[in-house]
């Protein structure tokens, strides 16, 4: 019995079945939806204080109109404030008017590249609070790993393969679950990847001489179109736009290589050869105009060339967190691990099923890519898990396939054949109502849009950490009415920015591409009370010193004589210049 076929339909009657119950997929959307907005998991999305600066500019550009080109938050450059208010917020619109000693003149430029991202999260936080931007985050990361578990089932995964590696997956990716434009990335890659798999997946099939064959093949090209237009959305969102190059220059690189090595002794081999030449002129096409695509944002080419100076400066990646290689001594990359151990079995299973026939080029290279960007660097282990569970899933899926075929499985053949899981894997595909996920988000924004509450329940409680972030001693200075600038780890800047833009301005925080390697230079030995550690103390001037409690710069300057602790409690030292506690 085919599958599919006479079961499947069975289990679907009546027809409106198909629209009304939750597909798995659903499922997942809605639980993960809810894990990450009404559980303490909503804190930690705000686990990174950079989205408090992102908050900020969106709400500037809101204001203003403009998306900025001078630091608005760092005392480093004095600006000319000209105010706005929004929602009980005082922005302020910056014009440069003098740079203080010590400032190089380049660092004056700011790129807002992911300013975009920032105007979305800047208006949910006026509209919904830190609930809003958390419920978009948590919206993004749901329909990301429901939709590549729809993907792979579409490919021919098994419903309980597909089950495993979207749970590997995201347990992996749980590294980055952050309320900040990377997850917007997440979504960008997986649609890139399933264009372009879709419209090579219609030359791996244009074999036969009749008309069908070029029918699929034009049928499925229309969505390479796509390409150009959703790369000018992705470059004004986040810098990882780079990604779509990538994939795309993999996908021309297996064209290219089944272009060349293809011979022309048949009549059908010529036919694809031709069709195959068609394919990388159009990938070369897609790809001029998606580059061109990029030049479509507020910097023109100049953000290109930050970029590439960002990237390609060895003390910042080799210094900043999120760029070091996986510590796989922790959970999520213990995750990854597993998925990396998963896809040596599926090399070696699809080898064994195939008997001896070659891997495609293209899903060989998103393979490699992914294998090697996953290790390269922390922050790409949610992309790089997402690319390798979209590829090996139908591997696997046909090795256990076969391993039911084998004597030694006969009596579990029909749970991990075309048994139980097949047939769910059937009844799945056909339902495409996707009610429930629409109603939990009408639902969570309802809710959001109600100070996180259902009647009397609080549902929502979106905040940062008091654990994690100096929220006691912002608290305090707020209080005091300080005056800036605030000196603190690059960590909580954005926090502070939060928190106290526009009145007063930070020293430092988490934007390293605009601050540069000299800055950081002497900011990291001041943070490791390395020789010469008062020396950026001395050069950028703070009225306070908010520093964590048992850091080893907060014990220091406990035992020098030019600052006064003034605030104290389980997470943070607040310091002020003697100077200034004798006056």
């Amino acid at each position: 019995m085919a599958i599919g076929s006479r079961s499947s339909a069975a289990d679907l009657r009546p027809a409106w079945l198909q629209w009304l119950l939750p597909s798995a997929s659903d499922l997942i959307f809605v639980a993960l939806l809810g894990l990450l907005t009404c559980t303490t998991l909503s804190v930690r999305l705000l686990g990174d204080a950079g989205i408090g600066w992102h908050i900020r500019t969106g709400q500037l550009i809101l204001a203003t109109h403009i998306v900025p080109r001078i630091d608005p938050f760092s005392s480093m450059s004095s600006v000319t404030p000209s105010s706005v208010t929004i929602s009980s917020v005082t922005i302020s619109s910056a014009t440069p008017s003098s740079v203080t000693s010590g400032k190089p003149c380049f660092a004056c430029e700011w790129f807002a590249w992911e300013w975009l991202y920032d105007v979305l999260v800047g208006w949910l936080e006026s509209a919904g609070g830190l609930n809003g931007v958390v419920l978009f985050t948590a919206f993004l990361i749901a329909l990301v790993f429901a939709w590549t578990f729809r993907l792979m089932l579409r490919r021919g995964t098994n419903l309980f393969i597909a089950v495993v590696l979207v749970l590997l997956s995201a347990s992996a990716a749980m590294i980055h679950f952050l309320a900040r434009p990377h997850v917007v990335s997440w979504l960008f890659t997986v649609a890139w990847l399933w264009i372009l798999e879709s419209s090579e997946k219609s030359y791996r099939g244009s074999h036969s001489l009749d008309s069908s064959a070029s029918s699929i093949e034009s049928g499925r090209n229309w969505l390479l179109w796509l390409l150009p237009p959703l790369m000018v959305v992705w470059v004004n969102v986040h810098g990882g736009f780079l990604l779509g190059f990538a994939l795309l220059g993999i996908y021309w690189c297996g064209a290219a290589w089944q272009w060349l090595r293809l011979k022309e002794d048949r009549i059908e081999d010529v036919l694809r050869k031709i069709r195959l030449a068609r394919r990388v002129r159009l990938l070369t096409v897609i790809g001029l105009l998606s580059a061109a695509a990029t030049l479509v944002n507020p910097y023109g080419f100049k953000l290109h060339v930050h970029i590439y100076g960002y990237l390609s400066n060895r003390f910042l990646m080799d210094h900043i967190d999120e760029f070091q290689s996986p510590n796989f001594h922790y959970v999520a990359q213990k995750c990854f691990a597993a998925l990396l151990l998963l896809t040596l079995v599926a090399l070696a299973a699809k080898e064994r099923v195939t008997k001896g026939r070659e891997i495609g080029a293209s899903q060989g290279l998103v393979v490699l890519f992914a294998v090697y960007s996953g290790l390269y660097a922390s922050r790409n282990i949610p992309v790089s898990s997402l690319l390798l569970v979209l590829v090996i899933g139908p591997w696997l899926s046909d090795a256990m396939q076969r391993l039911a075929e084998t004597p030694a499985a006969m009596r579990w053949r029909g749970l991990v054949s075309g048994g139980f899981f097949q047939r769910m894997g059937a009844i799945e595909l056909r339902l495409r109502g996707h009610l429930w996920p629409v109603a939990a988000v009408v639902l969570a924004c309802w809710i959001a849009a109600h100070d996180g509450t259902l009647g009397t329940t609080k549902l929502m409680d979106a905040h940062f950490d008091a654990k994690r972030f100096p929220v006691a001693a912002v608290n305090d200075l707020e209080k005091n009415d300080v005056q800036g600038p605030v000196m603190s780890p690059d960590y909580w800047g954005g926090y502070l920015i939060y928190r106290l833009y526009p009145r007063v301005r930070v020293v430092v925080d988490d934007r390293h591409d605009f601050y540069g390697e000299e800055f950081l230079k002497s900011y990291l030995k001041m943070v490791h009370v390395e020789p010469g550690w008062e020396d950026f103390l001395q050069q950028h001037r703070a009225r306070y010193l908010v520093v964590p409690k048992n850091s080893a710069l907060a014990n220091i300057l406990k035992e020098t004589g030019g600052w006064n602790a003034v605030y104290t409690d389980e997470v943070t030292v607040v310091f002020i210049p003697a100077r200034i506690a004798s006056k």
